[in-house]
Parts: C-alpha cells; sequence; structure tokens
C-alpha cells in the first residue's frame, strides 16, 4: 500500500465506486482514475445500489467509507454521481467530508473540493460549484429515469398494438357463447345472454380461432 505522509500525518487516498449497472463496472472506474494519475491506496465500493433512492450513508460501504476516512486523505469518485444522485445529498456529503479535512476529487474534470481555504469569495465559488455539480447529477438521473420510463411506455404500447384490443370477453364467456352458437341459438339472443355485444357475438361465430388467439395474447 502506497501511503503519503503530509506533516508527520500518515494519508490515504481512497477511491469510492458506486457500481448500480452492469456497464459500471468497478475495475473500469479504478482504471480510469489510476490513468488520470491517481495513486489509489484502497477502494470501496457499492454494488448494485441506487444514488438516487439511497444517501451515502444508507449505503453499507458508504458508511464504512465514511468512518475510513480521517484527517488528511484524499476521497477519489469518477464524477459526483458516484456519491450520489440526490442533490441535497450531494451537497452535504462534500460539505461534511470537507469540515471533517477530507480533500474530494473528481476523475473527470479534475475537480478537488476541500475546506483549506478561508477566503470568503473562493468559499462561495467553491459551494456554487459543489451545487451546480450535485443539481446535474440529479438531473441526469432524473433525465435517465424519464427516458425509462417513455421507452417502456413506448415499448408497452408496441406490445398492444401487436396484440390487438383487449378481448371484452373472458375464457368462460368465450366458452358459453360457443356452446349457444353450436346449439343453434341467433345472434341476438346470444348476445342477451351473455352481455356481450352483438358485434362481438358475431366476430366468435365468424372466427373462433381468432377469439381464442385474442385471449391467448392478453393472458386471459
Amino acid at each position: 500500500m502506497t501511503l503519503t505522509d503530509r506533516g508527520n500525518i500518515v494519508t490515504k487516498t481512497i477511491l469510492y465506486a458506486r457500481v448500480s449497472t452492469a456497464d459500471q463496472t468497478l475495475d473500469h472506474q479504478r482504471t480510469h482514475a489510476e490513468a488520470a494519475g491517481f495513486t489509489i491506496d484502497d477502494v470501496v465500493a457499492d454494488h448494485g445500489v441506487s444514488g438516487v433512492s439511497t444517501t451515502l450513508a444508507e449505503r453499507p460501504e458508504g458508511r464504512r467509507l465514511r468512518d475510513m476516512l480521517r484527517r488528511g486523505d484524499t476521497l477519489v469518485v469518477r464524477w459526483v454521481d458516484r456519491l450520489g444522485r440526490n442533490y441535497q445529498d450531494v451537497c452535504d456529503t462534500i460539505r461534511e467530508l470537507m469540515r471533517k479535512g477530507v480533500v474530494v476529487r473528481t476523475v473527470i474534470n479534475n475537480m478537488a473540493f476541500d475546506g483549506a481555504t478561508k477566503d470568503p469569495m473562493q468559499q462561495a465559488v467553491r459551494d456554487a460549484l459543489i451545487a451546480f455539480m450535485a443539481a446535474t447529477a440529479q438531473a441526469q438521473a432524473e433525465a435517465t429515469k424519464e427516458a425509462q420510463r417513455a421507452g417502456i411506455d413506448a415499448a408497452r404500447a408496441q406490445e398492444d398494438r401487436y396484440r390487438g384490443r383487449k378481448p371484452s370477453y373472458d375464457r368462460a364467456a368465450l366458452r358459453a357463447v360457443a356452446d349457444m352458437l353450436a346449439q343453434g341459438q341467433g345472434t341476438s339472443f346470444v348476445a342477451k345472454a351473455s352481455g356481450l355485444t352483438r358485434q362481438t357475438v358475431l366476430r366468435i361465430k365468424e372466427d373462433p380461432a381468432a377469439a381464442e388467439k385474442a385471449l391467448a395474447a392478453w393472458g386471459m
């Protein structure tokens, strides 16, 4: 393990990775960080967790990370969205770490956030940048969720078009109609007895196989 000695304080550089999907591998995030010039002493990763619905403190490894970090340590993340995708949580997390004396750095854009500066203007710029990046992380998550929702709706609509209109009868009603028709009952009589429209009874009479297929397509 490579450690850095800063003023007699032994510090670590820790990579935190949140791997929420199949294409967000831990190895990729570490390789990216090392390619950017970071020497990683330790890696902490949460797998299969959402950055929207779970705060850093609620994640198993997120809690361990908070306990591990000490004054002078550097926390490396690919981008702030690895900390979370909730605006308030990301802002609170970075500010808490800065108060603790931890430097937060991102691989993308090589951003660094620490509490060393005492100049109010520099603090204002830093805090505004944190807020902007946290807001961007949440906005991206919401846009992705909306796109996924739209994709699901479109797929369902396409499936519905493929399946056709949902039958107005169930399997029991279809059997009853078929039995009455087989007995020679008239269309109007069957419609009245079954509660179906005359047009529906006619469609069943003309193509009983299609009526069965419609029920099967809708899982009825």
